[in-house]
């Protein structure tokens, strides 16, 4: 089995929280989560949380850029898909953060109690 890390390489902590979807919610998505969005993504893109001063031009120019795509895309977007209501997603979203940390810590008592035994 491969890890993660060798998968997917280093990761930088804090980075990068998930990017969740802006597109068919109740109320819709505002600017600042538009411009939240770009950030993450130009921060995994770039593999830092803070550009160096050389390129923090670079950097707010790309987020910016990305900012207005997002708020374009969004407002373009057609559906027939009734509106999500934000806190109904945001619930089911935690649950299954919940079955998967709770997976992860059966499963780590479990290789500790067989590293124990054996």
């Amino acid at each position: 089995m491969t890890s993660r890390v060798a998968r997917e390489g280093p990761s930088l902590s804090g980075m990068c929280r998930n990017i969740v979807p802006l597109h068919n919610f109740t109320p819709p998505a505002t600017d600042a989560e538009c411009h939240d969005a770009a950030l993450q993504f130009v921060r995994k893109i770039v593999g830092t949380t803070t550009p160096s001063r050389a390129n923090q031009d670079v950097f707010d120019r790309a987020v910016a850029e990305i900012t207005a795509s997002v708020r374009h895309l969004l407002d373009d977007l057609v559906t027939s898909a009734p509106r999500k209501v934000r806190e109904v997603e945001a619930a089911k979203r935690q649950a299954r953060s919940a079955e998967r940390y709770e997976a992860i810590r059966v499963f780590q008592e479990q290789k500790r109690a067989a590293r124990t035994t054996g």
